[in-house]
């Protein structure tokens, strides 16, 4: 069993926490649109309170452990590991608890290509203890704005993770699809699901517009998020999103492996 101590030792050296590649420049951005409700960063959040980008920087303080001070505009973010330790421990609890009660859940994520494996080994281990890992609108077409204008994509399933493609062939090998931030995937997945009579899911697990679309639907959501992702941080301090945990989502996708087996031994669904 992977202790806390050598958790913390690998959040640190493959820059999953401590001094992360996103730098304070993409996060101020981030927080400056946030304040401007730019709908790029909201993920289909929309905030209860008033969020200037003052707020915004103590809350991600608060929650991440980057640099409080408005005048630190440059470098590197960081991201305190033991933040990300107390908001894995969390995570892992609501896992168990999903596995304990057998609840539906439903797992999607704009990071396919470094976070499938993750997400996939928990949607696995769910599923062996019971819970049923939900498939819906496996297919249907979503119309994304990207920064190339308004792009018609497929909303597909791997190993029990919702994520979308690109129409037309996919190249030899390639499994994961396509980067996106947006609610639109998660919410045309849960509308299908209400439309074929259920099962709704008790717990939606993710990141970006995964977490935030469900949350501001009133289903209960989990997920990851970078520090230039405020929309899910907010949503956690509003109520709407259960837990967040801190950590850089686009490193190398072996680096998330410890993190599977340290979650689902915390959660007790080790296989």
């Amino acid at each position: 069993m992977l202790s806390t101590g050598a958790m913390r030792a690998h959040l640190l050296a493959a820059r999953l926490a401590g001094t992360v590649a996103t730098s304070r420049e993409e996060s101020l951005r981030s927080y400056r649109l946030f304040a401007a409700r730019d709908p790029r960063v909201m993920l289909g959040l929309d905030p209860e309170w008033n969020w200037g980008q003052r707020e915004l920087i103590e809350l991600m303080a608060d929650k991440c452990g980057v640099s409080a001070d408005p005048g630190h505009t440059s470098g590197h973010d960081v991201i305190d590991p033991e933040r990300t330790l107390i908001a894995l421990h969390a995570f892992a609890e609501r896992l168990g608890k999903a596995a304990r009660s057998g609840a539906p859940v439903l797992f999607g994520t704009g990071h396919p290509h470094r976070l499938i494996g993750f997400y996939a080994a928990l949607a696995d281990a769910l599923s062996a203890a019971g819970c049923e890992v939900l498939t819906p609108a496996q297919g249907s077409s979503v119309d994304i704005t990207t920064r190339f204008g308004l792009r018609t994509h497929n909303l597909d399933y791997v190993r029990g993770v919702a994520l979308v493609r690109e129409p037309g062939p996919r190249a030899p090998g390639r499994t994961t699809g396509a980067h996106t931030h947006s609610p639109l995937p998660v919410r045309t997945a849960l509308a299908a699901a209400a439309e074929a009579g259920g099962p709704l899911p008790e717990l939606v697990v993710g990141d970006h517009g995964w977490v935030c679309g469900a949350g501001q639907l009133g289903f209960e959501a989990i997920g990851l998020a970078d520090t230039d992702d405020p929309a899910l941080f907010v949503g956690e301090a509003e109520g709407r999103v259960s837990v967040v945990v801190p950590l850089d989502d686009a490193v190398r996708s072996d680096y998330y492996r410890p993190l599977t087996r340290y979650v689902l031994n915390r959660a007790c669904l080790s296989q």
